[in-house]
């Protein structure tokens, strides 16, 4: 992955339930890519809203976390997850998303929309081998993590 320029103010989100070395790689690739970064945390009741489950770690809790990780300079739980409200909130140049979404119908329509307020749409490369889902899926069949 090359990222053409160092961006001011970055921008990526994420449930961050069960946090692993996939949220890390995201959040430790945009802040090398940015001299500000905020890490927005979907609040329990959204995750609830589009996954039909809650996460297994609490909003504040999750956000207690992210706020701890090295390069985060501001963490908030965000309540919806409309980029252009968000853009609209904290003004960022850049956001950051995992290249599994690139090429979706939500992506695309998010990469025109955002590129009308001058804000690049910068894809990293997902972490293969670990996922939340996967995690879920391991502590509740009892397998090894």
């Amino acid at each position: 992955m090359e990222i053409k320029k160092k961006y001011k103010v970055g921008y990526t989100d994420g449930v961050y339930d069960l946090f692993h070395i996939g949220h890390l790689n995201m959040i430790q690739t945009a802040k090398q890519n940015c001299e500000y970064l905020i890490v927005g945390i979907h609040g329990d009741a959204v995750v609830e809203e589009y996954k039909h489950r809650r996460p297994i770690v609490n909003e504040n809790d999750r956000k207690r976390i992210i706020e701890a990780i090295k390069g985060v300079d501001r963490a908030e739980i965000n309540r919806f997850r409309d980029k252009l409200k968000l853009w609209e909130l904290y003004h960022f140049d850049v956001i950051f998303i995992g290249d599994d979404w690139k090429g979706t119908d939500r992506w695309n329509q998010f990469e025109k929309i955002l590129a009308e307020v001058n804000v690049d749409v910068v894809y990293v490369p997902y972490t293969k081998g670990i996922s939340t889902t996967e995690l879920r899926r391991k502590i509740l069949d009892g397998d090894k993590v």
